[in-house]
């Protein structure tokens, strides 16, 4: 139920926002760790990739919101 609520919040967002807006972005990383909390590693991987690729091009690889999914992929990686 709760990923459903974070893809329907996703998809929201995306539409209203935009892909690159760092609400968007932050709800993928989000979705990234409820996909880690529930064992789907490679599906957090992959949510937490599209979020930090998303933060660098937009922010800058010292964006702080970046380096926060960098740790979560470090995490992930542990």
């Amino acid at each position: 139920m709760v990923q459903k609520m974070y893809r329907q919040a996703l998809e929201g967002l995306k539409k209203a926002l935009g892909r690159d807006c760092t609400s968007t972005l932050d709800t993928v990383n989000n979705l990234g760790l409820l996909y880690a909390d529930e064992g789907r590693l490679d599906k957090a991987e992959q949510m937490y990739e599209q979020a930090l690729d998303g933060k660098e091009k937009a922010f800058g690889r010292g964006y702080t919101s970046a380096l926060d999914t960098v740790d979560n992929l470090g995490n992930l990686y542990a």
